[in-house]
């Protein structure tokens, strides 16, 4: 067995391959020759301070943006692939561009030494000389604002490619000069295989590479929600499916499944309530908690009443649940599948952990902050943690591999240089991921990389593709993945758990408003069935659906909406809110005081009828209330009544008047406790008393008894002597 040498560089220990049947002294002297020529190579293009002043000084003058931008490019060379570019050149200044120039060179001989080497690199500060030109192309000249598409392509036998002679990561400059100045500059990577190279292969890197699947936005299915509500009861089949996704979903998928069936090796794992909802089957190589329910937000919030109040308890999103939704949304109630608990928005403590694994997932994956931040290597994506609950294994993305995969930059200066596009980014991944098997060529080590839930499926098949022609890479599954010996356990696994949840204090008080909404509908719902619905048997003949099983309907699409809700970074949670709202709404709104017209009063007493609707397949039963703003007209305070199922019901209040005027009597709806709900509605009295009435013969007979005194004294008074 040929034992390799670790040497040390710039803080890392860099594995070199060992050579096979080489004399040790012509490696010698190859090692050294290969020296002294990097070393003058980077003497010579290295600028002096001067020249690098002006350089900048004039790049300044001329560049008020970054004017190249990598459109395509190969990110793994081989023997055979020559090497292939598309730019875009953008003047980005307030000046016209004379005709220019587009060059494409790269360092032949280079080997990265460093992380820091590769990154600086890539962010544009990195002073590696890249002597050996691959090609160049015309650029013509720019308007201000305009751009030009510009092509570079090269076959394997150019003199720059034919001279790589070792295999792995090369720095690739793009520049750009006009007028023979200098307008801009990109740096990126190709990556060359050993294929047709007279060097010793090394064990392949397992690399692991999951696309979580769910949909980008939840909605409610109006009409589904009509029905259950007006026709009291819907299939099992159909209630499931009151939240649905959003109509972009199913194009996506569509698209998504022609990137699985390509590369079969990409591991999908998906929410269960997503596969339910769409009717297009799914290969996928694991599920998630349904929904996606945010556990460690869950955990953070340590408030088990608050989410139980919102009508989502522990049993929606268990391992248990998101099988038995999986096996719904396959039709075999036998299927079994391997069940993770995915990452929300804050991090996986340990007491999140111990809730994962209470709720029976012995998986979770950790999307974000739990990697070893000292590891001088890449290590397997796998640790596993003891909890008060028992084990729980880990599976740990790694994040500059996963961040280049999802569309993010390594650092604002590389998004700036040449990770400003998908093209860019990819070269960058697969440099990477040559470096880190460089790093340590003989352990045996399996990175766990994770896309974005809404990455696009052009970029997905890209890096696949790329992936897959990457010779150091060996792609495996989650189950191999689960299996492998854990980079961390015991006291250093417990040493990276996350002390902090990692919620700051908006997405908490956000969480609190959406617990706290969820809350108040919910309990609407509850007093309906409780308190407002007439509290009758459950009679097949009247009501071949149930209430009993209506009932529990009713609260079943509240917590199917609640639970999407409550999902991890879910942009469409508000969505949902709404949705349970309006459910809350249409039940109570659904019966209503139907507006009375104005009342006129010409007597001491009257009748007020009210008429009081109800839209439900089932009868309730109500109270109705009536209350004027006057003292001198009033009415009865309140009746109760029974109304049919999608009918209607009158009751009269009595009207009292003392005297004439007019008074506003406000009707309101309150149920069998008390409690008012519904819109209010206000009838207006109008009194005008006329002789009719017993006190108008009263008056009457008052004004004739005094009209007949008058007579009387008139005639009996004692006239005056002057009279």
């Amino acid at each position: 067995m040929v034992v390799r040498k670790e040497t040390q560089q710039t803080g890392v220990k860099v594995n070199q391959p060992a050579q096979r049947n080489v004399p040790h002294g012509i490696r010698a002297l190859s090692a050294i020759l290969a020296m002294v020529m990097t070393m003058a190579l980077m003497l010579l293009y290295a600028p002096t301070p001067h020249a690098e002043a002006e350089e900048t000084q004039e790049k300044q003058e001329t560049q008020s943006g970054a004017m190249l931008s990598i459109d395509s490019s190969t990110a793994v060379l081989t023997d055979t692939s020559g090497y292939h570019l598309s730019a875009t050149v953008t003047n980005t200044t307030d000046q016209e561009i004379p005709s220019g120039t587009l060059t494409l060179a790269m360092n032949a001989f280079y080997t990265f030494v460093s992380r820091n080497d590769i990154q600086e690199w890539s962010e544009g500060i990195g002073q590696i000389p890249t002597p050996d030109i691959v090609g160049q192309s015309e650029v013509p000249a720019l308007q201000p604002g305009a751009s030009a598409n510009v092509r570079i392509d090269a076959e394997s036998s150019q003199e720059a490619l034919a001279s790589i002679h070792s295999w792995g990561p090369k720095p690739v400059t793009l520049n750009y000069e006009a007028d023979g100045v200098q307008q801009d500059e990109a740096h990126t990577f190709a990556t060359r295989t050993g294929a047709g190279l007279n060097t010793p292969d090394t064990p392949a890197m397992n690399i692991t590479i999951v696309q979580p699947l769910e949909a980008q936005g939840w909605t409610t299915d109006n009409t589904m929600l009509e029905q259950l509500v007006n026709k009291g009861g819907v299939t099992s089949a159909e209630l499931s499916k009151i939240a649905v996704p959003g109509k972009e979903d199913e194009a996506r998928l569509k698209s998504l499944e022609q990137t699985f069936t390509k590369h079969d090796k990409l591991q999908v794992v998906a929410d269960p309530t997503y596969l339910k909802a769409m009717s297009m089957p799914t290969q996928v190589d694991g599920i998630t908690q349904p929904a996606l329910f945010d556990i460690t937000a869950y955990s953070a919030l340590n408030d088990s009443k608050t989410y139980d109040s919102a009508g989502v308890g522990t049993s929606q999103w268990s391992a248990k649940q998101a099988l038995k939704s999986y096996q719904s949304a396959l039709g075999d109630p036998n299927a079994s599948m391997a069940t993770y608990a995915w990452q929300g928005t804050g991090n996986w403590t340990i007491e999140a952990l111990t809730k994962a694994k209470q709720q029976g997932y012995d998986t979770v994956i950790a999307t974000h902050d739990f990697e070893e931040s000292d590891a001088t290597t890449a290590e397997t994506g796998k640790a596993i943690v003891a909890t008060d609950a028992g084990d729980v294994t880990v599976l740990t993305a790694q994040s500059v591999l996963s961040d280049l995969a999802q569309g993010k930059a390594t650092s604002s200066d590389a998004e700036a240089n040449g990770e400003g596009t998908t093209a860019g980014r990819l070269a960058r991944f697969v440099a990477q991921s040559a470096f880190y098997q460089m790093e340590q060529p003989y352990a045996e080590r399996n990175l766990l990389v994770y896309l974005s839930d809404n990455s696009d499926p052009a970029v997905v098949d890209a890096l696949m593709t790329d992936v897959e022609q990457s010779p150091w890479l060996n792609i495996t599954d989650l189950n191999t993945l689960s299996n492998a010996d854990p980079a961390l356990s015991g006291d250093d696994a417990a040493a990276i758990v996350p002390q902090s949840d990692g919620i700051n204090d908006a997405t908490r008080a956000n969480l609190r408003q959406t617990l706290n909404t969820l809350a108040a509908s919910t309990n609407d719902i509850k007093r309906f069935n409780a308190s407002i619905l007439t509290d009758i048997a459950d009679d097949a003949k009247q009501a071949p659906a149930g209430l009993k099983a209506w009932r529990r309907q009713l609260v079943d699409a509240h917590g199917i909406m609640a639970l999407h809700a409550l999902g991890g970074e879910n942009p469409a949670g508000s969505t949902m809110v709404e949705g349970a709202g309006q459910l809350a709404s249409l039940l109570i709104n659904g019966v209503a005081i139907t507006p009375t017209e104005n009342v006129n009063v010409v007597s001491e007493t009257a009748q007020m009828p009210v008429t009081i609707s109800n839209s439900h397949p089932y009868p309730v039963t109500v109270k109705v209330s009536s209350l004027t703003n006057s003292m001198q007209i009033v009415t009865s305070r309140f009746d109760t009544v029974e109304v049919p199922a999608h009918g209607e019901a009158q009751v009269a209040f009595t009207i009292r008047v003392a005297t004439s005027g007019t008074a506003d009597a406000t009707l309101s709806l309150q149920d069998r406790q008390g409690i008012t709900f519904g819109a209010t509605q206000t009838t207006h009295i109008t009194s005008a008393l006329q002789i009719s009435d017993k006190s108008g013969f009263i008056i009457i007979g008052i004004a004739v008894l005094l009209g007949a005194l008058g007579l009387w004294r008139q005639f009996h008074r004692k006239k005056d002597p002057d009279e």
